[in-house]
């Protein structure tokens, strides 16, 4: 126990223990252990612990004699252990290395290694370029301790699923290398062992020239070892994949048969060949990253991650007949998120076979994602550029390569598939748990409209039916109709829509049709009421007396002192307004003067036309609803035909007349139209006292004479002849 620093340099050698008698437990304590160009032999088991580790170019060197009572040491080392220049940390028996800081092998030469190592509770571990970490031993001696292998036996070992969470170090466990509650895991260099297991570590990045490996450290024998010949010919050995059979000269032996579970696999690989004359080789080993309880949240890899089968090597040996290939081990991945950049590769493949004998199957490959986000949640659990492999190895003769081993994944929720559970392709559907892409299946055609087309979505399509976009902004979901089918399906489809809206179209026709007979029919402005028989006469004014008289002539009087009918031109439209000519008629010449009538027509046909406004809004009414446009019309043409009739009856003085009776009493001259409001015309009539014996004229000196038609031939409008009681006195008189 120092208090201080304890400092070993240049040569300097500390040594705990007999050589001869490595049975004691002895006990390091320190602030602070320097290392330089220096040594630590250990003779039984080390209890190491201080704050700080600081090794160059050193060796710590531990032997543990063989026995399991004291064949376990532990190194404890609260914030710093730092290998550089070559150091090594070297253990013949069980070894725990423990920190709460860093754990760093800078580079080349720097190793740690037993038979079954440990690594916890450091903050981080980084295994620099060229070093390793390596358990068990790869050259070690009969008197090191071995770790056990489970070879004969196919039930899984439940630590490798569920592994304990104390990270002591057990050696009834079949891990020979864990590193054990370790936030961060950088690897540029080796890490290698047979049984390997990375638990409740946060992230794990293996860089450009790291490698975790298992290649060729599983069983020489094992449930799937390839068949041996008394020749020395064998099969591969088998896994996931059969192994390859060995044929020469006639002779042939079976490659090893398939065993293990590929949804979650848990098996060393088996190897072949005769151990005991040293032509044999070994299966992979296993490499579990995670549990089942507490998966690795992230899998970075640029390197290599391989638990390939052994092969042996032509630098072994030189005989004819060798050994078949090995059998890949396993590689069980228990993450969330997985990356494997360009170069990678994450294998489990067979070893190959030599002079004849068969290659060995490949191993096993699982995936057991531990959440898989779905529906809008959706985030793709993986991304792959590198290369995964579990393919048999070849043999380097006339034997058989062995077969595929397997790459699987954990079975995917909905809308997922594959060994990376990503979307189903565009245009189908899933709505089963499981992996195979044939669950996606087609998506019913008869569900997608025919404007339509397939979209995909987050998370893939789970139910039908699948998610669908229209080809165009101009179609409404969810049937991509145009607004007009859209409303044509809403009240039924064609049929029932085009009987619908005959109906409303007959409808209205009649609707339009009683309102055109009601305006027809309708004579807002009549004329002055016509004098009942019988009718007593007001002498309430006696001076007026004479004037009352005239005011009640009625219409056949009326009649009787017309003289000419003058029609108005144009069809009282907003575009062609009424207008009378400034010339007068040959037989009106007589009883107005010129002049003044030319005055009147002025005044006449200002009053007639319409202002712009009224035809810019009936253009407007006839594009959005032609119906309101038809009334617009009617209606102005009614407030315009009252307008000229206030005008004629009451505001303008008759000064174009000549008779001076019909000045006086705004007599001789009566606007009037038809019902449909399109033919006007001006009536004029004698105001009696002209004194000629050959006014008004009689009907046959008044031919020939026009009788003009109203309306303009449209359904809103047809051709009419109007008759009245002037028309009424003129035939009567044939």
């Amino acid at each position: 126990q120092v208090q201080g620093q304890l400092s070993l340099k240049s040569g300097a050698v500390l040594t705990f223990g007999l050589t001869g008698y490595p049975y004691s437990e002895f006990e390091l304590m320190a602030e602070e252990l320097l290392m330089s160009d220096s040594t630590i032999k250990v003779f039984g088991a080390l209890r190491m612990s201080v704050k700080m580790l600081l090794m160059w170019n050193s060796r710590m060197l531990i032997n543990g004699g063989g026995d399991s009572v004291v064949a376990t040491s532990l190194l404890d080392a609260s914030n710093l252990i730092v290998l550089k220049e070559s150091s090594v940390i070297h253990s013949t028996a069980n070894l725990g290395v423990r920190g709460q800081g860093l754990l760093n092998l800078s580079g080349d030469g720097d190793i740690i290694e037993a038979p079954r190592l440990i690594l916890s509770l450091f903050y981080s571990i980084r295994v620099g370029p060229g070093s390793i970490l390596r358990g068990p031993l790869v050259n070690g001696s009969n008197g090191d301790v071995s770790p056990k292998l489970n070879c004969e036996d196919e039930s899984c070992p439940v630590e490798i699923i569920h592994p304990p969470e104390d990270c002591n170090l057990n050696s009834s466990l079949s891990f020979t290398l864990q590193v054990c509650r370790v936030e961060d895991i950088d690897v540029w260099g080796l890490v290698q062992g047979t049984v390997i297991h990375f638990n409740r570590a946060r992230s794990v990045t293996v860089h450009t020239s790291g490698t975790i490996s298992t290649t060729g450290l599983g069983c020489k024998s094992g449930i799937g070892r390839g068949r041996l010949l008394s020749s020395g010919l064998s099969g591969g050995g088998g896994h996931g994949g059969k192994g390859g059979n060995s044929v020469v000269n006639g002779s042939r032996a079976e490659g090893g048969p398939t065993y293990g579970n590929a949804d979650l696999p848990c098996e060393l690989g088996s190897g072949s060949g005769n151990d005991s004359t040293g032509l044999s080789t070994a299966g992979g080993g296993i490499i579990v990253l995670g549990s089942w309880e507490y998966s690795l949240p992230s899998l970075t890899l640029y390197g290599t991650i391989e638990s390939n089968g052994g092969s042996l090597t032509d630098a072994v040996t030189n005989s004819s007949i060798g050994p078949g290939g090995g059998s890949g081990g396993t590689v069980l991945l228990f993450v969330r998120t997985l990356s494997l950049a360009e170069s990678s590769v994450l294998s489990s493949v067979g070893g190959f076979g030599r002079a004849g004998s068969g290659g060995g199957g490949g191993g096993r490959i699982h995936f057991h994602w531990s959440n898989i986000p779905t529906g809008d949640e959706y985030v793709p659990v993986a991304a792959i550029k590198g290369s995964i492999l579990a393919s048999g190895g070849i043999s380097k003769g006339p034997g058989f390569p062995g077969e595929n081993g397997t790459v699987t994944g954990r079975a995917c929720p909905k809308g997922l598939y594959g060994t990376f559970c990503k979307e189903c392709p565009l245009g189908t559907y899933k709505n089963v748990t499981g992996s195979s892409k044939s669950l996606c299946f087609p998506c019913p055609s008869a569900e997608l409209p025919r404007r339509a087309v397939y979209t995909s979505v987050r998370g893939g399509a789970a139910e039908t039916p699948c998610p669908y976009i229209c080809v165009s902004d101009r179609y409404r979901m969810p049937h991509c109709y145009t607004a007009l089918e859209e409303l044509i399906y809403t009240f039924g489809g064609p049929w029932l829509f085009g009987l619908l809206l005959s109906g409303l179209l007959i409808l209205l026709a009649l609707v339009l049709s009683v309102a055109r007979m009601k305006f027809a029919g309708t004579d807002e402005l009549p004329g002055p009421a016509p004098t009942q028989q019988g009718s007593q006469i007001d002498h309430s004014f006696p001076f007026l007396e004479s004037l009352n008289e005239v005011l009640e002539t009625n219409r056949a009087e009326e009649s009787h002192g017309h003289v000419h009918r003058m029609y108005f031109m144009g069809p009282n439209t907003f575009s062609e307004p009424w207008h009378l000519p400034h010339t007068p008629a040959e037989q009106i010449t007589e009883i107005v003067y010129e002049d003044a009538f030319n005055r009147f027509v002025d005044e006449i046909n200002t009053l007639a036309a319409y202002q712009w406004w009224e035809g810019s809004i009936y253009s407007i009414l006839c594009i959005l609803a032609y119906p309101l446009a038809w009334s617009w019309q009617q209606w102005r043409r009614r407030k315009k035909l009252q307008r000229l009739r206030e005008f004629v009856r009451s505001e303008y003085d008759h000064s174009c007349l000549r008779s001076c009776r019909s000045r006086a009493l705004y007599e001789g001259l009566k606007v009037t139209a038809t019902p449909d409001l399109m033919l006007g015309y001006l009536d004029f009539f004698l105001g009696g006292d002209e004194k000629r014996p050959d006014l008004p004229p009689r009907l046959r000196q008044r031919f020939p004479m026009s009788l003009i038609f109203g309306g303009d031939g449209s359904y809103m409008a047809p051709f009419s002849l109007h008759s009245d009681s002037v028309l009424t006195s003129l035939m009567s008189q044939v």
